[in-house]
C-alpha cells in the first residue's frame, strides 16, 4: 500500500517539492546547528564546562534571558492590545499606523541601537526629563527589545482577531455576558494560541538581538553584558570554539523554552476546539 496516492496528492509534483524543502532545511539549517557542535567537540568535555560556566558568562545568561523574557511579556500584551485596536477601531491615520508596526523588521538593528541610546541616554530628549537611568542599565536593553519585538505579537495576533466570528460575541451577550466576560471567556481562548506564538518568536527574536542592544546596554562586564557580545568578543579573538560553546548554550535552553511554550500553545489550542464542540 503506498503512503501518498494520487488522489492524497492535494498539490502536484509532491516529490519534487518535497526533495526541495528537505535540502532547504538541511542545507540552510541543520548544516548550520550541526557545526557548532562539531567545532565544540575540539574543546574537550572539561573545558567546554569552564567556558560557559565562567562567572563573566553566566552574568551574562543572567541578563539575556531575563531581559528577552521581560521584554517578551511587555510585547505579548501590548501587542495584543495593539492588534485589538486596528482590527476593531477605525480612526484616521490606521494605515499609517499599521504600517508603522512593520518598521522594525526593516530599520537595521544598529541604526534602531544608536536611535534608542540617543533617547533614552541621560542627556537625550526622553532620558533627560526622568530621575532614573534607562540607558545603559538593563531596562534600556528591555526598552530595545520590546521595540524590535512587538511586530511579532501584532502580526500574529490581528488575523486572527480579523476572522473571529461575532456571532460568537452577540450570543454572549445576549446570554447575559458583560464585556469583560465576553473578552475573557470568548475572546482570549480563542487568541491565546497565536498569542503565544507570537511570544515565542519574541522571545527567541530578542534573545540573539545583538545590534539595537549593544550600544545601548553600555556592555558592562557582570551588569550589562550580553551573551550575544561575548560570542562576537570570542569570535574577534579567533576562539572560535569558545563562541560556538556559548552559542550552543543559547541553542539548547532556547529550544527547551520553546518547545514547553510550544506544548502550552498545543494544550490551549486543544482546549479551545473541545469549548467549540461543545
Amino acid at each position: 500500500m503506498k503512503l501518498f496516492s494520487k488522489k492524497n496528492r492535494v498539490l502536484p509534483g509532491f516529490g519534487l517539492t518535497f526533495g526541495f524543502s528537505i535540502f532547504y532545511i538541511s542545507f540552510f539549517i541543520l548544516l548550520p546547528i550541526s557545526m557548532l557542535f562539531l567545532n565544540t567537540l575540539d574543546i574537550g568535555w572539561s573545558k567546554f564546562i569552564d567556558i560557559v560556566t565562567d562567572p563573566r558568562v553566566m552574568a551574562s545568561y543572567k541578563v539575556s534571558f531575563g531581559t528577552a523574557f521581560v521584554a517578551a511579556i511587555l510585547n505579548a500584551v501590548f501587542g495584543l492590545l495593539v492588534a485589538w485596536v486596528l482590527v476593531r477601531y477605525r480612526f484616521p491615520g490606521k494605515r499609517i499606523v499599521d504600517a508603522f508596526i512593520d518598521l522594525p523588521f526593516a530599520l537595521p538593528t544598529a541604526v534602531a541601537g544608536i536611535t534608542l541610546t540617543t533617547l533614552y541616554s541621560q542627556e537625550g530628549w526622553v532620558g533627560k526629563f526622568v530621575s532614573f537611568k534607562i540607558a545603559y542599565t538593563p531596562l534600556g536593553i528591555i526598552i530595545a527589545l520590546t521595540f524590535i519585538g512587538l511586530p511579532f505579537v501584532v502580526r500574529m495576533v490581528q488575523p486572527v482577531l480579523e476572522n473571529f466570528q461575532s456571532e460568537v460575541e452577540e450570543a454572549a451577550a445576549s446570554l447575559g455576558a458583560n464585556r469583560f466576560q465576553i473578552f475573557w471567556k470568548v475572546i482570549f481562548p480563542g487568541i491565546l494560541p497565536a498569542l503565544l506564538t507570537g511570544f515565542s518568536l519574541a522571545f527567541a527574536r530578542s534573545l540573539g538581538e545583538y545590534g539595537s542592544v549593544v550600544f545601548i546596554s553600555g556592555n558592562m562586564p557582570m551588569k550589562t553584558e550580553i551573551t550575544p557580545l561575548l560570542i562576537m568578543t570570542k569570535l574577534e579573538q579567533y576562539d572560535y570554539a569558545g563562541a560556538t560553546a556559548l552559542a550552543i548554550v543559547l541553542l539548547v535552553i532556547s529550544f527547551i523554552l520553546l518547545f514547553i511554550i510550544s506544548v502550552f500553545q498545543r494544550y490551549a489550542g486543544r482546549a479551545v476546539d473541545i469549548e467549540g464542540r461543545k
